[in-house]
């Protein structure tokens, strides 16, 4: 289907990623991608990832509702042109790769996995 025929421009428009620690997940991403987030002044506790109007936007939640671990859905940032620096940023923000710098078939760029600070398992992709 193209965009006219659904009207739609992306499958996905936000996501959300649970922690136990906000500051902490708050600083394993700043130091991961290299860029402050928006510390939003609402209810529920969350940290907002920086990116532009026509993107995919997202954060970091502390809520009830919202358990940090492995067995959720896979969420992969993406680090266009910078793998390589955020692969090597990984341990020193506190997080562990859990999968290299891979090819994505078909010349469709790379990827790697990891476990954030919280225990989520995040993707990163590049072209």
């Amino acid at each position: 289907m193209s965009e006219q025929q659904t009207g739609k421009q992306h499958a996905i428009n936000w996501f959300e990623i649970p922690c136990e620690n906000l500051e902490r997940a708050t600083t394993f991403y700043e130091t991961l991608l290299g860029v402050p987030m928006y510390r939003a002044d609402v209810e529920t506790p969350m940290v907002i990832f920086a990116s532009d109007r026509t993107g995919t936007g997202g954060h970091l939640v502390k809520s009830p509702f919202r358990k940090p671990g492995r067995g959720g859905a896979m969420v992969y940032l993406n680090c266009d042109g910078e793998l390589d620096n955020v692969l090597a940023r990984v341990p020193k923000a506190g997080g562990l790769v859990l999968m290299p710098k891979t090819p994505v078939p078909g010349g469709h760029g790379h990827f790697a996995c990891l476990r954030d600070s919280e225990g989520n398992h995040i993707g990163l992709h590049s072209h």
